[in-house]
């Protein structure tokens, strides 16, 4: 059966359990509950702190798991586990930040204190960067950490920034990493997935998922000397469906186009002559 680690509380949790539903797998109702084994689907679902995800990933003792790229990284276990892919949610910056006015870049916090939750991500980041620092560890809110002299700078995963405001912060420097939730493997001699079949499937259908979300279908009838011109618009994504109308000059497309781009589309097809131009969501999909 397929071990699959899911974010047990905090931002990404809400979120994680969406997705999967969507994909069609069982999730819990109840909190509390650490395991829940979803017969149907040959899966066994362990919710865990989000920080301990990718450990138990890494371990080969889960063979997947929905984490945050910075936790991923942070744990260090690349050698053990892998992303497979991004899932479009839980979207970040990991930055520097300090009070105002005080730093401009990251050069300038050589010899430097730097507070922070995410210490392995961290460290390994400056060290690239060849910029000696110490590296504080704070399990809690790091916001108030220069304040209390505990550090000269923090570093933190950052959203809207108004927390940072808040306190007076500011942030500054080469963002260390753009992150969001990512579904991650086990890849090391350890990992044995229980079930390849189910892992493979459980990843196309988080792929459906995904497209369904940022795709919706768009259907228009167009005369046939304009068919090259509108389907160059909307080329979907292999090819789109022509179909034959009862007026033998008319054809009826349809083809998948990114939601985001739905109206911007619509009337580039009504200038180009396309008319009955209707959208639909899609619920599900595999490509």
């Amino acid at each position: 059966m397929l071990r699959v680690a899911v974010p047990n509380k905090g931002a990404l949790s809400e979120a994680a359990m969406e997705i999967l539903k969507e994909a069609g797998y069982l999730q819990r109702r109840d909190r509390k509950e650490l395991v829940l084994v979803d017969e149907e689907n040959g899966v066994e679902f362990f919710y865990l702190r989000p920080k301990d995800v990718a450990i138990y990933v890494g371990q080969g003792i889960i063979d997947l798991g929905i984490t945050g790229r910075d936790l991923f990284d942070d744990a260090q276990v690349t050698t053990g586990a892998e992303e497979v892919m991004g899932l479009g949610f839980g979207r970040a910056t990991f930055r520097l930040a300090a009070p105002q006015g005080r730093f401009t870049s990251e050069q300038d916090l050589a010899g430097k204190r730097i507070a922070t939750t995410y210490d392995g991500l961290l460290e390994g980041w400056f060290a690239q960067q060849q910029i000696p620092v110490e590296v504080v560890h704070l399990d809690g809110a790091v916001e108030s950490a220069v304040r209390l002299g505990v550090a000269d700078a923090i570093a933190d995963v950052v959203e809207t920034g108004n927390t940072l405001k808040a306190a007076g912060m500011e942030t500054f420097g080469t963002p260390i990493l753009e992150s969001e939730a990512i579904l991650i493997s086990a890849t090391g001699e350890r990992s044995s997935v229980g079930d390849q079949n189910g892992a493979d499937r459980l990843i196309r259908r988080l792929q459906g998922v995904l497209t369904a979300r940022h795709y919706v279908m768009m259907e228009y009838d167009v005369r046939r000397t304009d068919l090259d011109a509108v389907t160059a618009v909307t080329p979907g994504l292999e090819s789109p469906t022509i179909s034959s109308l009862a007026d033998e000059n008319w054809v009826a497309v349809r083809s998948m186009v990114p939601a985001k781009k739905t109206n911007q589309l619509m009337d580039e097809l009504y200038e180009l002559g396309a008319r009955a131009i209707l959208v639909t969501s899609i619920k599900a999909s595999r490509v």
